[in-house]
């Protein structure tokens, strides 16, 4: 009789090879790039070198494995805080300006840089399409090529990045003017994905820092520089009105 192969789960896996996986992914493959260096450094000097090499073969094997007999005597599990790559945030503000000002300022994509701190530039290609530019401590920029997908002028804004770039970004900003001239209240969501591979984990971690105080603080910021005209230091955000969470 033909035996059917299965596939056992993840956490089934890492127990047939004896070891649970208590490294994230980002030091695994910090620890691929470290070790693999700490390997050929060592195979181009004396046999005295070994320690490198044998070092080199630990680091590697902590890559490809995801588990450290260190962290494990040591009770801790890096892994346990992966909980995927993606991040979505929503915020929002009140702003004492007319809907269609406030709508104005948020759809000239150029003006982003300015309040959110993430943003390195964004520069508008024709009506519909932007280049953005993230913050990064990475060797090359993170950059990708959104679309505007929906525009109802002076109440909803939503774009998405185009298929294949190296960052997954949407966002949607709807703009409501409150009745009595109580200004308009403006409700931000964002999203961002990235890719897998070595090139995914390095972006993922770096859309990780971003979280809803950072954001609901970058629309303090917008709110500033709409209803004054200026920038805001980090020091001048206790003096701007709270935003409201969603």
């Amino acid at each position: 009789m033909a035996q059917h192969a299965t596939t056992l789960p993840e956490q089934q896996q890492t127990r047939a090879v004896g070891h649970p996986r208590n490294v994230s992914e980002l030091e695994r493959g910090l620890s691929l790039i470290g070790g693999t260096a700490l390997m050929l450094y060592g195979l181009r000097r004396s046999l005295g070198n070994m320690a490198l090499m044998l070092g080199g073969g630990a680091l590697i094997y902590r890559g490809l494995t995801g588990y450290c007999a260190a962290y494990q005597a040591l009770g801790v599990n890096t892994a346990q805080h992966n909980t995927g790559h993606g991040v979505a945030l929503r915020a929002a503000i009140t702003v004492n300006k007319a809907a269609a000002e406030v709508y104005r300022f948020w759809r000239h994509l150029e003006n982003h840089p300015r309040f959110m701190q993430h943003l390195e530039s964004v520069v508008s290609t024709n009506d519909k399409r932007s280049h953005w530019v993230a913050k990064a401590p990475l060797p090359a920029p993170v950059e990708w090529d959104a679309d505007i997908v929906t525009e109802r002028e002076n109440a909803l804004l939503s774009w998405r990045s185009l298929p294949g770039s190296d960052v997954d970004h949407a966002g949607t900003v709807r703009f409501r003017e409150l009745p009595n001239g109580r200004g308009t209240e403006v409700r931000v969501r964002l999203e961002y994905a990235p890719p897998g591979g070595m090139v995914g984990v390095a972006v993922a971690n770096l859309f990780k820092a971003l979280t809803e105080q950072q954001l609901k603080e970058d629309l303090r910021r917008f709110k500033q520089i709409i209803e004054t005209g200026e920038t805001p230091t980090t020091a001048d955000y206790t003096k701007v009105s709270q935003g409201v969470s969603c």
